[in-house]
């Protein structure tokens, strides 16, 4: 089982080049369980993950990694804890994809500690698990978004952190491997009870993984807890400005978001949003 550490943010404002995203902002990542962060594009969701990720500092308010802030606690120990997926990471020119997986073991080797077989059976894992192994000496730069994005994941896996912090673990995968993600993302969480905490674009997918949801807007959190406990049709409309129905997921049984749009309002018993924009 991996090491249980707690997160939480206490009053964190947020923001960049004197903007501020995120404002009074609070939040307590549930130990041993899966967090998904959603709502709509520009509402700070993917700022409050790279604050939590120790990426970003908050101009006030503070970050705590097992009752620290976590900006006191030293780099390398904050990443033998903390395994992360930025949104849009950068490989080094020229590097191969075995050499960038083996890039997570870095904060568990320290002066006295060499490689050795843990590092080489976390590293062929990890890249077992994305489906990544028959690419393990290809340029990382020759590859696909997707492949590159499956990569990157394996990267945060080889790390085998307490703690996994994803940004859209999902982007340029198709819809096979988006499933492949996030169960390999359960599975960590039920065998080993790492904590995850994901932002997600996909509504569905996100009720269907999340343990604890929390749902955001213009910076501040409008509403968390289990996704069958908050998802209401009013809520979406509230936070994404969305004509929906709420109805249950026929595999998962959780909550299944069904948009509109005007043009099925009729068929739907409903009227168009106030504002809604009409063809010319």
């Amino acid at each position: 089982m991996s090491e249980r550490h707690a997160l939480h943010a206490e009053e964190i404002r947020l923001g960049y080049d004197g903007r501020e995203v995120v404002s009074g902002l609070s939040l307590e990542v549930p130990t041993g369980e899966v967090t998904m962060i959603v709502g709509p594009n520009g509402c700070g969701k993917s700022t409050v993950l790279r604050a939590l990720a120790r990426l970003l500092r908050p101009a006030s308010g503070a970050v705590c990694l097992d009752g620290r802030d976590i900006h006191s606690v030293p780099p390398r120990q904050v990443a033998g804890i903390l395994g992360i997926l930025p949104q849009a990471p950068v490989a080094p020119a020229g590097i191969r994809v075995g050499e960038l997986v083996a890039q997570g073991r870095y904060p568990h080797h320290g002066w006295l500690r060499r490689w050795g077989t843990e590092d080489d059976d976390a590293v062929a894992q990890a890249l077992l698990a994305t489906d990544t192994l028959e690419l393990a000496e290809r340029p990382v730069g020759e590859l696909s978004g997707g492949q590159r994005q499956r990569v990157w994941i394996a990267m945060a896996l080889a790390q085998r952190t307490g703690l996994l912090l994803l940004d859209e673990p999902t982007t340029f995968l198709d819809v096979p491997h988006q499933i492949e993600v996030l169960d390999l993302l359960t599975d960590l969480n039920r065998e080993r009870g790492t904590t995850v905490v994901a932002v997600l674009h996909d509504l569905h997918l996100a009720c269907r993984y999340a343990d604890h949801l929390v749902v955001m807007k213009s910076g501040t959190i409008v509403a968390e807890g289990a996704p069958s406990q908050i998802i209401t049709e009013e809520l979406m409309h509230t936070v994404f400005g969305m004509g929906c129905r709420v109805v249950p997921d026929p595999v998962s049984g959780t909550p299944l978001i069904v948009p509109i749009g005007r043009h099925y309002c009729a068929a739907a018993g409903s009227e168009p949003e106030a504002g809604a924009t009409r063809p010319l």
